[in-house]
């Protein structure tokens, strides 16, 4: 059995936050994303100039409240969350183009909501995913690079047996576990750290989860995970 813990030490930092899951099973991700997919996308760049009104970019509120919380643990330098990271394209007039389907319906809706939302092959995780603080040194090979960038001591970071999977919180995917053309079983990410948008958070959750069902076909679970609720199972086997 796999499970996703989010640890104490998590918890100790941003008591508050909540984590929008979906588990989308036996889906078609083989495909180039559907022109109805990339109408999606298209829409959601353009939805996504909602949440830029302020003069100054970083004191717009979906990114501020993020640049707070990556002042709480150790980053890479330079490291921001992936919210911010689509807006600034957007914002410099850089439309957030198509990957394939399951990373397009996702950044749609982390667009469109303005939350950070992500996705990983729950088949290549080896033991269970953890969200905690990383001891430093585990192996990270993010996506596009040639040479490893490990994990800094007391970093954020998703965390599986055999190393990183995403760090500094949302701000970089590795290879081993990004989602491709031949995933068929995803586990689906939208976080919050703003208590007043938690209802934002569940129908972002509800709608990814609906949009991959309908494009992917498959199966999708949601589940809401916060301190109260801190774990989940993945899968049985």
């Amino acid at each position: 059995m796999k499970k996703f813990v989010v640890e104490s030490e998590f918890w100790e930092l941003f008591p508050e936050t909540q984590i929008g899951i979906v588990l989308a099973k036996n889906i078609d991700n083989s495909m180039e994303s559907s022109a109805e997919i990339k109408k999606l996308l298209d829409e959601a760049n353009d939805n996504a100039e909602q949440f830029l009104d302020a003069a100054v970019f970083s004191e717009n509120p979906v990114i501020a409240v993020w640049r707070k919380a990556y002042q709480k643990f150790k980053t890479k330098k330079g490291a921001r969350s992936s919210i911010e990271a689509l807006l600034k394209r957007v914002d410099k007039g850089r439309a957030v183009g198509s990957i394939n389907p399951l990373v397009d319906l996702y950044n749609s809706i982390s667009l469109n909501y303005g939350l950070p939302a992500g996705g990983e092959d729950i088949d290549t995780f080896v033991g269970d995913l953890r969200l905690t603080k990383a001891v430093g040194g585990e192996y990270f090979l993010a996506l596009g690079d040639e040479e490893a960038d490990n994990a800094l001591p007391g970093e954020i970071c998703y965390l599986d047996d055999e190393g990183a999977v995403c760090r500094s919180w949302n701000w970089r995917d590795g290879q081993r576990t990004m989602l491709t053309e031949q995933t068929k079983n995803a586990f689906l990410i939208i976080e919050c750290v703003d208590p007043e948008r938690m209802d934002t958070l569940q129908a972002a959750t509800a709608k990814l989860a609906e949009l991959s069902e309908k494009y992917l076909g498959g199966t999708a679970e949601v589940i809401l995970v916060n301190k109260e609720n801190p774990e989940m199972v993945l899968t049985q086997d």
